[in-house]
């Protein structure tokens, strides 16, 4: 028997990787000020991070996660369901179940985890089937793949193409899945119009709202309230708490039975350790920041209206979005590299998104912005952008 070399064939790999100009390379942060993050001995001001409401550093979250690991030591020490499950991770739970109004919550290690076990959890049979958005988050499509069940996928944003998919998937349960804020786009799923779909083909509707709740809705509930809509249209959300909360983890809220179940059999959940009870603290102080400090997303509004309205007059090419994720449209990797290094050069960090993340052909500069960002700092990154692209063109042009 002759077996692939595993060596050369991830040799091979990276040769294609180089060639196509799609090497990842990490990025180290030795100092973080607020947006200021120091990288090679340099200070730069980023802009692609997702501390949408500036709560990471806040120093009352980071007091309590200081006084709670003082309290309970670094970690939960076993998994929920053996003796990890704190009263601060129950905390937690209830306090973002009551926020967006679902009647209980249960807290994972991650929304990549999350989202597994909802699907593992719950779409078991053969002919299962997970309908989903094209540009939906890379964990929720893998979710699908790794639960086992029927993964179809429809045009973005097409509540229509959702229908057509669900009217010819198998006859098992299934699942409507989707983003709430797309986290490469910024743009918004018509949620009310999936309702109406999931309802009409008998499929659970679950939303993955991981960039809006803090950022949109009344109370910075998110997408789901924003929508008007609740556990009745939607049995089931993901909120996760690295993004707007600034910490780490997520929760999945819905309705008892369902959470009753996922706590019962989801394997992500029962077999990891539980979440340091001292980030389980400190998240607790950040919703609390979060539902009451309006003047975060005020402010973080005008930042986006601010952003746009400068890439506008200077021609920049965006995609239509209102929310902290700004993407500025490059073409091709190349392209998007050399923009991003000139940008580095010129103090900030915002870093080139490409395939297979993005589709071919529309690598990009995913710029997000912070509650924390001030506008002189926001209108001269629109000059900067400005001046990196017409640099890339020029060298284009010559070439």
């Amino acid at each position: 028997m002759s077996r692939p070399d595993l060596h050369e064939r991830i040799q091979a790999l990276r040769k294609l990787r180089i060639a196509q100009g799609r090497v990842r390379v990490r990025r180290t942060i030795t100092r973080r000020d607020g947006v200021r993050v120091e990288m090679d001995g340099r200070w730069l001001t980023e802009f692609c991070g997702n501390d949408y409401l500036g709560l990471s550093q806040q120093f009352q979250v980071v007091s309590a996660l200081q006084e709670g690991a003082g309290r309970d030591g670094a970690g939960a020490g076993a998994s929920h369901l053996v003796s990890g499950h704190h009263a601060a991770h129950e905390a937690v739970e209830r306090e973002i179940a009551q926020w967006l109004g679902y009647p209980r919550g249960l807290l994972f290690g991650s929304g990549y985890l999350a989202n597994l076990a909802v699907q593992q959890a719950l779409l078991l049979e053969d002919g299962d089937v997970c309908v989903q958005d094209r540009l939906n988050h890379a964990s929720l499509l893998d979710a699908s793949l790794l639960a086992g069940c029927k993964l179809r996928r429809y045009p973005h944003a097409d509540a229509e193409g959702a229908l057509r998919q669900l009217k010819h998937a198998p006859e098992g349960a299934a699942m409507l899945a989707t983003d709430g804020v797309f986290s490469m786009d910024g743009d918004v799923a018509p949620l009310r119009a999936l309702t109406l779909v999931a309802r009409m083909q008998k499929a659970l509707l679950y939303v993955d709202d991981a960039h809006g709740v803090g950022v949109r809705g009344p109370e910075g509930r998110g997408s789901v309230a924003e929508a008007n809509l609740g556990p009745v249209e939607i049995p089931l959300q993901l909120v996760t708490l690295g993004k707007a909360l600034g910490g780490y983890g997520a929760v999945v809220v819905g309705d008892d039975a369902l959470i009753q179940h996922l706590s019962e059999t989801a394997r992500p959940y029962i077999y990891t350790t539980a979440l340091p009870p001292a980030q389980a603290a400190a998240t607790l102080v950040a919703v609390k920041h979060a539902r009451r400090d309006e003047w975060r997303r005020e402010k973080l509004t005008g930042l986006i209206a601010r952003f746009r309205g400068g890439a506008q007059r200077h021609g920049l090419e965006t995609i239509v979005s209102d929310s902290p994720i700004q993407p500025i449209l490059c073409g091709d990797d190349a392209s998007a590299m050399a923009m991003s290094s000139a940008l580095q050069s010129a103090g900030y960090l915002v870093t080139a998104i490409r395939p297979p993340t993005v589709p071919e052909g529309k690598a990009r500069l995913r710029v997000t912005l912070s509650a924390l960002h001030m506008a002189a700092e926001v209108d001269a990154l629109v000059e900067a952008l400005a001046r990196s692209r017409d640099a890339v063109q020029r060298v284009r042009g010559a070439a």
